[in-house]
């Protein structure tokens, strides 16, 4: 039987929300969408690109908890909430996932609060060795 471990932010709207941070089956980690949010010092940044680097800060410590890193990610989601955005954060994408190459789709759509303007789901596996190159 493989192992299935919940890693949790310790949000209380987690409970609320009856979600996890990630869910750790296996060697399989599904993270939950992620934003850009701030925990060091509880805030949101407006700008669209610290948002996106905080989306990547936040996703990669729950891998790290995990036992795996950005380089483990096979699917990526990236719900931005305005189509022009692509083409500022494409180029963040591409430096965080050099090596990954995960399959991925970009979502236009509204997210939960109007200051969010950026969210990210990744799916991970575990590897024994590392990826060539």
């Amino acid at each position: 039987m493989s192992e299935r471990r919940l890693i949790s932010s310790h949000s209380a709207f987690e409970a609320v929300a009856g979600y996890s941070r990630a869910v750790v089956d296996g060697d399989d980690i599904f993270v939950s969408g992620t934003t850009g949010y701030d925990y060091t010092i509880m805030e949101l940044p407006e700008d669209l690109l610290a948002q996106t680097h905080g989306c990547f800060r936040n996703i990669s410590a729950v891998l790290a908890q995990a036992g795996a890193s950005l380089d483990d990610v096979v699917r990526v989601r990236y719900i931005v909430t305005r189509a022009e955005y692509a083409e500022t954060v494409f180029p963040v994408f591409g430096a965080y996932f050099a090596r990954a190459r995960p399959a991925a789709t970009l979502i236009v759509a509204g997210l939960l609060q109007p200051e969010m303007k950026i969210e990210i789901e990744v799916t991970a596996r575990r590897r024994s060795a590392p990826l060539p190159g």
